[in-house]
């Protein structure tokens, strides 16, 4: 496997870390694909715990970010400061309420939101050396505070989550579960995922379109 990618998670569950469908999704196309993949996590202590059956706060209990991310690994997982970019062709971060409480304050903040000072520092090689940037779900949202503003992302077409990319100088662009939107200039590419799907197949058919488009820019 010549081309590697790094996968950097938020968690392990949709209400407070990395959404698992998608995670695994993007991992499937990768090994499809013939791509490897090392997933990454930050070692901090998750934002908060939810009861993934009742959907309630367990204010009783904390949770490690990297610990819980991973159970998606199958233990395969490293600190996220020690993500090298030379040594990856590409990065994708899969979404989750993890993106929006544990990578960025966005749950909280809005557009005022501030991302995670690990995760820059992770993803600001990538786009210095133009590698081709995967986000899906809420991830698109950090991408003004992450990579700078002007930058074509997708969360779909929720009109709160793309007034917020507008209000940090993001250019938000309205898409449908099954497609993608692709920022060639930037090397950014986006899809709505669960932020729009019903079913595991909508969320696959866009997440599947990503992975090869990141594929295709890691020959140009």
């Amino acid at each position: 496997m010549s081309k590697q990618v790094a996968v950097i998670l938020s968690g392990c569950g949709v209400q407070d870390g990395s959404e698992i469908y998608e995670t695994t999704l993007t991992l499937l196309r990768l090994d499809q694909l013939g791509i490897g993949y090392r997933c990454f996590a930050p070692d901090i202590d998750q934002h908060d715990v939810i009861d993934h059956l009742s959907g309630e706060a367990r204010d009783d209990e904390r949770r490690n970010v990297l610990v819980e991310a991973a159970r998606l690994a199958r233990g395969d997982i490293m600190p996220l400061d020690e993500l090298e970019s030379d040594e990856f062709d590409a990065v994708i971060l899969p979404g989750g309420f993890g993106v929006a409480k544990n990578l960025s304050t966005f749950a909280e903040d809005g557009a005022d939101l501030v991302v995670q000072a690990g995760l820059k520092d992770a993803l600001a090689g990538f786009y210095e050396d133009r590698k081709p940037i995967g986000l899906m779900c809420i991830a698109p949202v950090m991408v003004p505070r992450l990579l700078g503003p002007g930058i074509a992302v997708t969360i779909g077409h929720d009109p709160g989550v793309a007034g917020a990319i507008s209000a940090m100088g993001g250019l938000h662009r309205s898409c449908g579960v099954e497609d993608i939107v692709v920022d060639f200039e930037n090397r950014v590419v986006t899809t709505p995922a669960y932020m729009l799907a019903t079913r595991i197949g909508e969320a696959a058919t866009g997440i599947f379109k990503l992975v090869d488009r990141i594929d295709e820019l890691m020959d140009l």
